[in-house]
């Protein structure tokens, strides 16, 4: 479980506002280390707490970290509020760019395999092993990027394995249900039909006996109007 996070304004209890203190200042002098020894810098940390104790670090001598402070600050205020003096220092700077670009041009056409005339084996050499040496970050970079891409392709495919899973399921279920309505169905359409053939069986006798009443009548009436007669 991760740490939360506190919010960036003063601590109210001493006791764990000096803790924190103690935390982050070891901190603060490891990153100034770090950066004096990784980068080449010349690095001056200085730090009150806030019961006056005084903690410092220095890559060199702090005493002339600060005066090299001073004078690049006194600097950069009189050039800033003399244009000239500002125009001049971009000028310098440009003319020292200048040829640093031109250099970086000059070989990268080189190592584009333009403007090689000229060049000792040791050049050529010195040129091929830069070649090599970026050909191989290249493909490194396209590998990892191609063993990323198929990780999440595996990724999606298991996805899709799964829901391809989940809808055969609901497939065979429809299919199940389809196939009991189709039974149930014919069940009743079968009831339906005997039904119809036993009312049809019943009704033929009935009309049969009306039929055979109304010849009697008949026959009684016949008799009766010749014996009249």
């Amino acid at each position: 479980m991760g740490r939360g996070k506190i919010a960036i304004q003063r601590i109210d209890n001493r006791t764990n506002r000096q803790v924190t203190f103690s935390k982050r200042r070891s901190g603060l002098m490891k990153k100034a280390r770090e950066l004096a020894i990784l980068c080449d810098a010349d690095v001056g940390l200085v730090v009150f707490s806030c019961t006056d104790r005084l903690y410092e670090f220095s890559s060199s001598s702090m005493k002339t970290i600060i005066e090299r402070y001073q004078e690049a600050r006194e600097e950069n205020n009189c050039r800033f509020l003399n244009p000239i003096s500002e125009a001049k220092f971009w000028q310098m700077e440009v003319a020292t760019l200048r040829p640093q670009v031109q250099n970086l041009q000059n070989n990268n056409r080189k190592l584009m395999g333009e403007e090689l005339s000229g060049l000792t084996i040791r050049d050529l050499q010195f040129f091929q092993s830069q070649i090599e040496m970026s050909l191989q970050s290249v493909t490194k970079k396209k590998e990892q990027l191609l063993a990323e891409e198929i990780i999440q392709l595996n990724k999606k495919g298991i996805v899709l394995q799964k829901e391809n899973v989940e809808l055969t399921k609901e497939v065979n279920i429809a299919h199940q249900h389809k196939i009991e309505l189709q039974k149930k169905l014919s069940g009743e359409s079968t009831s339906g039909d005997g039904d119809q053939a036993s009312g049809s069986s019943n009704k033929v006798p009935g009309r049969s006996t009306a039929y055979d009443a109304s010849e009697h009548i008949n026959l009684a009436l016949s008799i009766e109007r010749d014996a009249d007669e």
